[in-house]
């Protein structure tokens, strides 16, 4: 299941103009060289390593054939829907990208569904659809005829059809793109609030099989959905873990296919959370990572596994030995993750890994070894920007930013050459209450930010209030801001 930041349209395919994306060099808003035009959203949803590397952000498409020297970036301009990127799928050349927004009902704020795009020469050109939904007319099961809470958490596309899994809307598919037919894996006339195998949150295919994880268990199909096997908590001498299966991929190893999958506690209270994995279609299944809530996995040709959930990347070379990596830094300025998050994951040949959070995104060339990492921030000091602000602001400890127990904001700054740099923390009264940098060395001209996690110099909780704090260069300058600090 893929995560994203968070309108019917006319049914029918539009074409985007040839060219249209924007192209820029270097980084992709690497905190040293910051380019106005970058992505405007650090929620990375969704990857996809086909074609090069597609990334699905909260407001952006982004796609790289260089291992990241240059991007492009498309948007609703250039034939997407409106939104954020909820799900990628790719095969044969041919791209597919689901987007979605948040939309106010008279009940609340609830995701809503803004089509499909697909692509088939690189992104030069884009065919759009609407979310697929049901005449209110139809009488043969029961229809989905609104696109709120029926959003694509994820795409397969086989020999003969693309599918579609949109939680509300069901399981999906299209031979051509325009017309859509909804599919139920247990021969039941479709009801998403009748049957939880009718609420899907994840297709794939293998290159032989469809997979589908359902709220009811994982359901298995070779002939483009006439039968169906379904493997669930309940039905097997060695089942998955929970039926609420949130994903599913496989691995190729030298003995055969290894089918993956995130299995979550649905409603039995005998069912958990973890990994499942299957080396014979689904016939018995294996059960590690357990306690996780595993949102994505992805794989490297050397065996190794990554899986990543909202307690960081997991990685392993056997399935039952997991690794977790510690919080990821940028090698070279220092810029950190600063969640512990993480919603996608994907492996280029030659290893490198492209890891999403809901704090931005960070690329290893060597394994895991080194990082970069990337963010979208406002540039101090352009476009009407302040010099330095601090961000999010107000600022709770308890709820942003959080790892290793403790939340931090961001100080962001800018400067013009090499300097060393201090940040002192002052209460309303102007009594220094922490010096949160002392002589950082910053190397290279560049946006940067520093951090503070809400404690003082004895590392107590600050009360709430407005704090003020003091950026000192080595280069002559002094920057002041202020940060409400709310818990």
């Amino acid at each position: 299941m893929r995560r994203f930041v968070t309108a019917m349209i006319v049914y029918g395919w539009m074409l985007a103009s040839n060219g249209g994306a924007q192209l820029w060099k270097g980084s992709l808003f690497h905190p040293g060289n910051q380019r106005a035009e970058g992505p405007t959203s650090n929620a990375i949803n969704a990857i996809l390593a086909a074609d090069g590397v597609w990334i699905g952000t909260g407001k952006e498409l982004l796609h790289t054939t260089d291992g990241g020297a240059t991007w492009r970036r498309f948007t609703s301009q250039n034939g997407l829907g409106r939104g954020a990127v909820s799900a990628i799928a790719g095969r044969n050349g041919t791209v597919w990208v689901a987007t979605a927004v948040d939309s106010m009902t008279p009940s609340g704020v609830f995701p809503a569904g803004t089509g499909l795009s697909r692509t088939t020469d690189g992104g030069l050109t884009w065919q759009w659809v609407p979310q697929p939904v049901d005449d209110p007319q139809e009488t043969r099961y029961k229809p989905t005829t609104t696109v709120i809470q029926n959003l694509t958490y994820d795409i397969a596309v086989t020999e003969e059809a693309v599918w579609i899994a949109s939680w509300g809307g069901g399981l999906r598919r299209s031979a051509d793109g325009a017309d859509w037919e909804v599919v139920t894996v247990d021969g039941q006339l479709f009801d998403a609030l009748g049957f939880l195998t009718h609420v899907v949150f994840s297709v794939y295919f293998d290159g032989e099989a469809l997979w589908v994880g359902s709220a009811g268990g994982i359901h298995r199909t070779t002939d483009e959905g006439e039968t169906w096997a379904t493997f669930s908590h309940q039905n097997q001498e060695e089942p998955i873990s929970g039926n609420f299966v949130v994903a599913i991929a496989h691995q190729e190893l030298d003995q055969g296919k290894r089918i993956w999958a995130s299995t979550v506690e649905a409603v039995d209270t005998s069912e958990t959370r973890a990994l499942s994995y299957s080396d014979n279609n689904g016939q018995s299944w294996s059960v590690t990572l357990q306690g996780e809530f595993v949102h994505n996995m992805a794989f490297h040709s050397g065996g190794t596994v990554y899986a990543v959930s909202g307690n960081g990347l997991f990685a392993s070379q056997d399935a039952f030995e997991w690794t977790r990596f510690p919080q990821i830094y940028d090698t070279q300025t220092g810029e950190g993750l600063y969640t512990t998050n993480m919603y996608s994951v994907g492996v280029e040949t030659p290893y490198r890994i492209y890891l999403g959070s809901n704090d931005g995104l960070a690329v290893s060339p060597d394994g895991g070894v080194t990082w970069t990492v990337h963010r979208a921030f406002a540039v101090p000091g352009e476009g009407g920007n302040p010099d330095t602000y601090a961000y999010p602001n107000p600022f709770s400890p308890m709820q942003h930013n959080r790892v290793g127990g403790d939340g931090y904001v961001r100080f962001q700054y800018r400067i013009t050459r090499a300097s060393s740099v201090s940040v002192h923390i002052y209460d309303f009264s102007m009594r220094l209450v922490r010096t949160a940098v002392k002589d950082r060395q910053r190397t290279a001209p560049g946006s940067y930010s520093e951090v503070w996690d809400g404690r003082n110099d004895v590392g107590e909780p600050v009360a709430n209030g407005v704090y003020f704090y003091r950026i000192r260069l080595s280069e002559g300058k002094t920057l002041w801001g202020k940060v409400m600090v709310v818990n």
